[in-house]
């Protein structure tokens, strides 16, 4: 799979007929989203249609022009858009409810959107998450298997890289080698990930 940055996606994500373009942005941050939403206590298939009229308003207000790179990168624009999506889907719905709801209990079951600093925070930890899991998605392609290996013993297990060099049948320097290339590597990713320029 070949690697696309954000740029990229995001550039041709501009032309309103060229559905690879979304696609390849669906793909990328459906998923950050998609767990964001469903985090603020919608149910699956509302947390689905949320997610998604978030990333069509995305789409619609950077080929708008609305997208301002000194307001905040990539990550608060798209925060802001899930966010604003969850507030009216909970407004719409809760209002319904409220309509269809017959006694106190009903009305309390709805859930509520937490403050915009509280869903920030979780915005930014799965953002985090996000980044780093794509980010070594790509790395398992481009590395070889025993070089992943012993990165993730010594990094995401705490093996000391002996222990990692023994299980993959290498030497402690190539283990050193390999963890400083994939970290690199990981850095000019998340950079690709991130920037929109």
């Amino acid at each position: 799979m070949e690697w696309v940055t954000t740029s990229t996606i995001i550039r041709d994500l501009r032309d309103h007929s060229n559905q690879a373009a979304w696609g390849s942005f669906v793909d990328r941050f459906q998923g950050p989203v998609l767990r964001f939403i469903s985090g603020l206590g919608f149910p699956p298939q509302d947390a689905q249609d949320v997610s998604q009229e978030a990333l069509a308003a995305f789409a619609e207000g950077l080929r708008s022009g609305r997208y301002e790179r000194e307001r905040g990168g990539l990550r608060a624009w798209l925060f802001g858009i899930a966010y604003k999506q969850a507030l009216r889907q909970r407004q719409s719905t809760g209002r319904h409810e409220r309509l269809l709801a017959r006694g106190e209990a009903a009305e309390r079951a709805v859930c509520v959107v937490p403050d915009e600093k509280s869903a920030g925070e979780q915005w930014n930890t799965l953002w985090e998450k996000f980044l780093v899991e794509e980010c070594f998605r790509q790395v398992r392609l481009e590395f070889r298997l025993e070089n992943v290996r012993a990165f993730e013993m010594m990094v995401r297990e705490g093996y000391d890289a002996r222990e990692a060099a023994a299980a993959v049948g290498t030497t402690t320097r190539a283990v050193y080698s390999a963890k400083h290339r994939i970290l690199t590597r990981m850095r000019e990713l998340r950079s690709q990930l991130e920037s929109l320029e």
